[in-house]
C-alpha cells in the first residue's frame, strides 16, 4: 500500500530529515504521530537505540510528559498540512539549485552524498548525468563516477554473486545492510548503463551485466516475473550468508589460487567485519579480472553453505522498472538474453497482473492483490515505452 506508506514516510522525514524501511511511528490514540524513526534493532547495536529500550522510554514519557508529546503531534500535523498545499514551478533555477545541493553534500573522499548511512539513490546519479549532458559541467560527472566506483568497490556490491545490497551502514560503502531489493538493482542498472554510454569505460558495462545476471539467476521466476527481495539474515544472523574465512576459500580453490583470491578480495585471518570478511576491492588501486575465473566455484560453495530467504512476491511497479533496465542493458550490450527477459516479464504482467485496462499491485502463489496505484501505471508505461523503442 504505497498510498498509506507515503503518509507515514512523510511523517518520518519531517521528524528525522530522512526516510527508510522499516519505519517506526508512535501515534496517539487519535492516530496523531509524536515520534518517528527508521530501523531500530531489537536491542541497542551499531550506535542505534534498541526497540525494547525505546518502547520503555516512550511509555515513561507518555505517563509523565503526555502534554509535551501531544503538542509535538499537533506541530507535526501542522507542518505536514502546510507542505501538502505548497506548490511551485519547475524552472532552470530549481535544476541549478539541485546541482548546487549535490555539490555541497558530496563526499569527495569516499563518494556518495551526506554521511552514514549511505543509500545508492541512483535516481540522483541519473539526474546528475542528465545535468552533465545539458551543461557539460564536469563536476557533475566526477561526482557520479566517484560514487559509482565506490559503490562497486565496497561491500555493498556482492563481488561473488553480483547485485547490490540495500545501503551502506558507513560512509565508505564498505559494510552494507545485506538485504537485496529488486527496484534498487533495476535503478542501478540504469545508472551504470548511462555512465557507460557517456564515458565508454568498460567497468560500468561490467557492473551492469553482473547485476542483471544476478537478477536472472536468483530473482526470476520460471514464468518470467521478477521476485522482490532477498533477506539480510541467515540462521538469524545478518550478513552470515555473505561472510568468508580465508581457510574456506583455500579449501575451495586450493592453496595458491585461494591465497590469490583472499589477497585480492581483502579476506584475512583477522577479518574485516565481526570476525568474518566482506569481500571488497576498496584497497585496490586497480581492478583486475584475474580472479574472475574463480568466482563460480566460490559462488556455488556459498549457495550450499547457508539458506537465504527469498521474498517471492512479484510487484507490478518493481517488475516494470526491471523490464526497463533490461531494455537499457540490451541497447548497451546487444545481448538478446536481456531483451528476451524483459519481454517474458512483460508477458507475465499482462497475463497475471492486468485485466482490461486495470493493473494490479502484486502476485504470489496464484493470487493477485488489489488494484494498482499511480506507481504501477507510471512504471508500466515506462516499461512499455522502453520495449517499444
Amino acid at each position: 500500500r504505497p498510498d498509506i506508506d507515503s503518509i507515514y514516510m512523510s511523517v518520518c522525514q519531517t521528524f528525522t530529515g530522512s526516510g527508510g524501511w522499516p519505519t517506526t511511528i508512535f501515534l496517539t490514540p487519535e492516530q496523531k504521530p509524536f515520534f518517528a524513526g527508521t530501523y531500530f534493532p531489537k536491542t541497542a547495536r551499531y550506535g542505534r537505540p534498541g526497540l525494547k529500550e525505546l518502547l520503555l522510554a516512550v511509555h515513561k514519557k507518555w505517563k509523565t510528559s503526555r502534554e509535551g508529546l501531544l503538542k509535538s503531534a499537533e506541530e507535526i500535523i501542522s507542518i505536514l498540512n502546510r507542505k501538502s498545499i505548497a506548490s511551485g514551478n519547475i524552472n532552470e533555477q530549481l535544476i541549478g539549485n539541485a546541482f548546487e545541493l549535490y555539490k555541497r553534500t558530496f563526499d569527495k573522499e569516499f563518494g556518495g552524498f551526506g554521511s552514514a548511512p549511505k543509500f545508492p539513490t541512483p535516481h540522483n546519479l541519473l539526474f546528475l548525468m542528465r545535468f552533465y549532458e545539458k551543461s557539460k559541467d564536469k563536476v557533475a560527472m566526477e561526482m557520479v563516477e566517484k560514487t559509482l566506483l565506490s559503490m562497486y568497490r565496497g561491500g555493498m556490491f556482492d563481488h561473488i554473486g553480483g547485485g547490490f545490497s540495500r545501503y551502506s551502514t558507513d560512509r565508505y560503502f564498505f559494510v552494507p545492510h545485506f538485504e537485496k531489493m529488486l527496484y534498487d538493482n533495476a535503478l542501478l542498472i540504469f545508472a551504470y548503463c548511462k555512465a557507460y554510454q557517456l564515458t565508454k569505460k568498460s567497468i560500468y558495462y561490467d557492473v551492469a551485466k553482473k547485476t542483471a545476471e544476478y537478477i536472472l539467476r536468483e530473482m526470476t521466476s520460471s514464468e518470467g516475473g521478477f521476485y522482490s527481495a532477498q533477506d539480510a539474515d541467515s540462521e538469524g544472523v545478518e550478513g552470515k550468508y555473505y561472510l568468508f574465512q580465508p581457510a574456506e576459500i583455500i579449501g575451495i580453490l586450493g592453496e595458491k589460487a585461494g591465497r590469490e583470491f583472499n589477497e585480492y578480495f581483502d579476506i584475512s585471518k583477522e577479518g574485516n567485519f565481526e570476525g568474518g570478511n566482506i569481500p571488497n576491492l576498496l584497497q585496490k588501486p586497480t581492478i583486475s579480472e584475474g580472479c574472475n575465473k574463480y568466482l563460480n566455484s566460490v559462488y556455488e560453495y556459498r549457495k550450499k553453505r547457508y539458506f537465504l530467504h527469498l521474498d517471492d512476491k512479484i510487484l507490478t511497479s518493481w517488475n516494470a522498472l526491471m523490464i526497463t533496465a533490461m531494455c537499457h542493458l540490451y541497447r548497451v550490450t546487444g545481448n538478446k538474453n536481456y531483451l528476451n527477459a524483459a519481454i517474458k516479464a512483460q508477458t507475465f504482467l499482462e497475463n497475471k497482473l492486468c485485466e482490461g485496462d486495470t493493473l494490479y499491485i502484486s502476485y504470489r502463489e496464484g493470487r493477485r492483490s488489489g488494484k494498482g496505484f499511480l506507481d504501477d501505471y507510471a512504471d508500466e508505461i515506462m516499461a512499455l515505452l522502453a520495449l517499444y523503442e
